[in-house]
């Protein structure tokens, strides 16, 4: 895997994405209100070519909260993956989702990269982050 940041335009190198589909617990960094991060363990897919991260979530959550009470037009935020000396990062912004085929699509991925279906949910929503910046180091 190449050191980054990258041009998020091209498509990441190949490791750099089969690295975003091993199976990884991540992290998602959130602002709260009062500007201090909130960062939580999530599971994560990443859509290099639609550049496009997505986190299954229940609506009610706190990193929800956060991302609708920054701005209708989406937030800063942060997911990251940590496996020894690798890593990497996507930044972008974040919109919580509620169509039922974004938030099908979103546990269809999830099922394909953590090979578990995620359990039922009514009130599930999906993160997606529109990415902006990818970073990492193999």
């Amino acid at each position: 895997m190449a050191p980054y940041p990258q041009d998020p335009d091209s498509l990441p190198d190949p490791a750099y994405l089969a690295f975003w589909r091993e199976r990884h617990l991540c992290t998602l960094t959130t602002p709260r209100p009062d500007g201090t991060p909130h960062v939580v363990p999530v599971g994560v897919t990443y859509d290099a070519e639609g550049r496009l991260a997505r986190v299954i979530t229940d609506k009610a959550s706190r990193k929800v909260r956060n991302i609708l009470a920054a701005s209708p037009d989406g937030t800063a935020v942060a997911v990251c993956q940590v496996d020894g000396r690798r890593w990497a990062t996507l930044e972008g912004r974040a919109h919580v989702r509620t169509e039922p085929d974004r938030v099908a699509e979103a546990e269809r991925r999830y099922e394909e990269r953590y090979g578990r279906r995620p359990r039922v949910n009514p009130s599930r929503v999906v993160i997606e982050i529109e990415v902006g910046r990818v970073m990492g180091r193999g």
